[in-house]
Order: structure tokens, then C-alpha cells, then sequence
């Protein structure tokens, strides 16, 4: 794509594409989500996502400048789903573990997706509103701005990391996938425990808990963290 987008109010395709869809936004993403997804990044392409719509090309012009501007809305979207639903209850633990799990949940759904998308940062709509959510709950919470923006940057690396990380596993094949566990058994179960006693002594535990992602224990140990920064946290605790 190149930077031929067209103003917002000449973006509507008044009629149906060869298969009968109205074009928007929402749908262009939507199929980019979907493409991706079966077919991995090499299918972010003007040429694909006109085929799957049955559109011109070109099109696609009137909604995004390029295919970068498409991927951040692809990354809004993904961010705007972990919010479906979400309303804050005023416990700022719970809130943030909550916010937490649904966007580590949301690239989980679409891991090819979250591998190119897990890192940007969209200025979009969706992105623009779980900012404030987050600063929201930690300032109500009562850390002082200069904590919450840390605890903040802390929060969404950590939820985002992982999320990419798992999200890379998800992606292997199945077979990959597989074999990578079995490390945890085959190897690491099978070391002499004279040269190796830690892994020996906690082998079985590797081999069970590294089938898991380790994302909710971190998030705990985050908000653990963050608990004992509170104004007065110390002082509570003697």
C-alpha cells in the first residue's frame, strides 16, 4: 500500500464487493485477522486481502495508507477485544489481573497475529482507552503518578511479552510444539543428579508446570510487587 488514503467521508463503498460484503474498516480487519491466521504474516498483502474480499485492490486505498497502518489496526483489534465486556469493580488487584488475563486471552486467540502485532503501539481508539483504564485504576488505587506511570509500563510490558512469547508457541507446529516439551522429560528427567541436584530434585515439577504459561504466576508477583509500593504499605505490614 502507499499513502493513498482517502478522506473519511469518502471512504464508504456504497455497493457490495464481488461476494456480496459492504467494505469497512471493521470488516478489512476483521479478514486480515482471519487471513493471518491461516496463512501467517505473508498473507498481510493488498493482493490477498483484495481476493478474500473480492475487492479491487486499490480499495482497500480509501481505509488504510499502508499495510503498517493496517497491522496497528489489527493490533487495536485485538486490544479492543480484551475490553469486550470489561467493567472495573474498584478493587485495583482484581481489575488489573483481570485487564491482565484478557489481553494475554486475546492474542492467545490469534497468535500469528499477536507475533506482529504484540509489539506495536497503535495510538488507536481501543489502545487510547485501556491507557486510561490502567491509570485510572492505579491512580484511584492511590500510587503517586510517578509510580503508577512505572507500575503502568511494567504492567502492559509484562502482559505483552508473554503474550507474544506464548503466542509464538502457539504458532509452532504441532509436532514442533510437541517436541518441545518433551525436552522437559527426556532430557532434563533423565540428568545424573550427582552433576545436576536441582534439576533432578524438581524434574517432575519442570515437566508439569512448563506445559503452562507462566504469565498468571508473573502477573502475580507483579501485583505483589506493586501492593507493597502503596503509601503506607510498609506501615500496615508491622
Amino acid at each position: 500500500m502507499s499513502e493513498r488514503v482517502v478522506p473519511e467521508s469518502r471512504r464508504r463503498r456504497r455497493r457490495p464487493t464481488k461476494q456480496g460484503t459492504v467494505l469497512s474498516e471493521q470488516v478489512i480487519v476483521e479478514t486480515a485477522l482471519r487471513l493471518v491466521g491461516q496463512h501467517g504474516a505473508d498473507a498481510l498483502t493488498v493482493r490477498r486481502l483484495g481476493a478474500a474480499l473480492g475487492a479491487d485492490p486499490s480499495a482497500l486505498y480509501r481505509y488504510f495508507h499502508s499495510t503498517d497502518d493496517l497491522l496497528l489496526a489489527v493490533a487495536d483489534e485485538l486490544i479492543g477485544r480484551a475490553q469486550q465486556g470489561w467493567r472495573p469493580t474498584g478493587e485495583w488487584r482484581g481489575d488489573l489481573r483481570e485487564l491482565g488475563l484478557r489481553v494475554h486471552a486475546s492474542y492467545q486467540a490469534h497468535p500469528q497475529a499477536a507475533m506482529l502485532a504484540a509489539h506495536r503501539t497503535t495510538g488507536r481508539n481501543n489502545e487510547t482507552r485501556a491507557v486510561e483504564a490502567i491509570l485510572g485504576i492505579l491512580r484511584s488505587a492511590g500510587f503517586p503518578d510517578p509510580e503508577v506511570v512505572r507500575i503502568y509500563h511494567a504492567f502492559v510490558d509484562q502482559a505483552l511479552a508473554f503474550a507474544a512469547l506464548d503466542s509464538a508457541t502457539l504458532a509452532l507446529p504441532a509436532a514442533a510444539q510437541a517436541a518441545d516439551l518433551q525436552v522437559w522429560q527426556r532430557r532434563y528427567g533423565r540428568l545424573d543428579a550427582n552433576t545436576y541436584p536441582h534439576i533432578a530434585a524438581t524434574a517432575g515439577l519442570l515437566a508439569e508446570d512448563m506445559t503452562l504459561s507462566g504469565y498468571p504466576f508473573a502477573l502475580e508477583l507483579l501485583l505483589d510487587a506493586a501492593e507493597a509500593r502503596l503509601p503506607g504499605a510498609a506501615a500496615a505490614g508491622d
